[in-house]
């Protein structure tokens, strides 16, 4: 079973609130202070969290509070404030915090999300984005600390409810700005498929800062998925609304190969988003291709292949499809335009259903080799031993790679009795 978390935001979502409901959750908020001093802006800011109450109900309120200057705002709040930094600083800063790998992985794609998201809306490249608001101390710290709280809690898999798009007027730095804001509305867009409703409530209920953390890391949005419920935290926002003020996290466990859904006439997938790139090309060196497989592969693809085509003047060419999930997306593109002579790459973002996997390690008289084993409803549907293992120990012991896949199919049979 995978563990799997469901934000469910009817006033919006915030990083603070993000924050708060992980604090809620249980992470220590002591962790995430010690890992966020890595970052070397610990000067800059204070970070506390306490128990607050929104129409009666209890939630966790996170506060960062910047000591170098006091007009910090937050969630339904304006964003007056001018301290800043560049996409390149914020990445640096992160890169060279020695956080846990997915922490990084994950704070580098929103800030990339939310840098493409803010250069679009000003017609300007995403490393000269100067984020006034999404790039200030507080919003680095909401960043961050929310991966560092996912990442400590080890959710497998993030799901987001519909957002609601909140109304009126907010000041930002560039001056007075519709809500939903421009760069909110540009995140909605990139991202696809992502619902959004008016609640009535005329406030800014949906900030940058928040809207990117959940299009760069949910899975999918809409209805919670099938799952067992083991705990609901709550992250408080600061102002008092109409209804609580209050992101609830859902937290538990991925039911679908367990539980069987009732009155369901077809099984429930498994579903992930992922980011599909597309190129053609017709002027370059077969063996470029097979470099440009191996250089992708590393960059975190999780498929490559091509396909040949005809192109204009019945040229031939062929058709590279890249798959990686949406945090390596911006890897991946810029080793197609590195390694390829292409002009221009398609992007996609898609959902894939994907059968439950797991990885036993057997023995061969020749070494140990990975075998991934995967299951449909809880039946199995695909055995497999892994390529790279295979080709190793055949070289090493001047076998064929058949026969080394061959033992290890037999060993995974043997040691299960199946």
């Amino acid at each position: 079973m995978n563990k799997v978390a469901y934000i469910e935001c009817p006033t919006g979502i915030a990083g603070d609130m993000c924050l708060g409901a992980l604090v809620d959750a249980g992470v220590p908020i002591d962790y995430i202070v010690e890992k966020l001093s890595s970052l070397g802006i610990a000067h800059e800011y204070e970070l506390r969290a306490e128990p607050v109450k929104h129409n009666g109900q209890q939630a966790t309120k996170v506060h960062v509070e910047l000591l170098d200057h006091h007009h910090h705002h937050h969630h339904h709040e304006g964003h007056a404030h001018v301290h800043g930094r560049y996409l390149p600083e914020i990445e640096q800063m992160i890169t060279s915090a020695k956080l846990p790998a997915r922490v990084e992985e994950m704070s580098l794609a929103v800030f990339r999300k939310l840098a493409d998201a803010e250069g679009a809306v000003h017609g300007i490249s995403p490393d000269k984005v100067h984020f006034h608001e999404v790039g200030a101390t507080d919003a680095i710290v909401d960043i961050v600390g929310t991966c560092l709280g996912l990442d400590w809690l080890g959710i497998e898999q993030l799901y987001c409810s519909a957002m609601p798009t909140g109304g009126g007027t907010v000041k930002a730095a560039h001056g007075i700005m519709p809500v939903p804001v421009p760069a909110v509305l540009k995140l909605w867009e990139i991202r696809g498929n992502v619902p959004v409703y008016s609640n009535n409530i005329e406030k800014e209920l949906c900030t940058p800062t928040g809207v990117a953390l959940a299009t760069t890391l949910a899975t999918k949005f809409g209805s919670p998925p099938p799952m067992t419920i083991q705990r609901v935290a709550k992250g408080a926002g600061t102002i008092q609304l109409p209804i609580p003020n209050i992101l609830r996290l859902w937290l538990g466990e991925t039911v679908h190969d367990q539980f069987p859904i009732p009155n369901s006439q077809f099984p429930i997938p498994n579903l992930e988003t992922i980011s599909v790139l597309e190129t053609q090309i017709d002027d370059l060196s077969p063996q470029a291709i097979a470099y440009t497989f191996d250089a992708l592969f590393n960059a975190g693809a999780l498929d490559v292949f091509s396909q040949p085509i005809v192109m204009k003047k019945s040229r031939a060419g062929i058709l590279l499809t890249v798959i990686c999930y949406p945090e390596k997306l911006a890897n991946c593109e810029a080793v197609l335009f590195q390694e390829t002579t292409t002009l221009g790459i398609r992007r996609s973002t898609q959902q894939r259903a994907i059968l439950q996997r797991e990885f036993h390690q057997v023995q061969t008289p020749f070494g140990e080799v990975r075998v991934k084993v995967a299951y449909n409803q809880g039946a199995l549907a695909n055995v497999q031993p892994e390529y790279e293992d295979c080709a190793a120990l055949a070289k090493q012991h001047q076998k064929s790679w058949r026969e080394i896949h061959r033992l290890a199919l037999q060993s995974w049979y043997n040691q299960t009795g199946l």
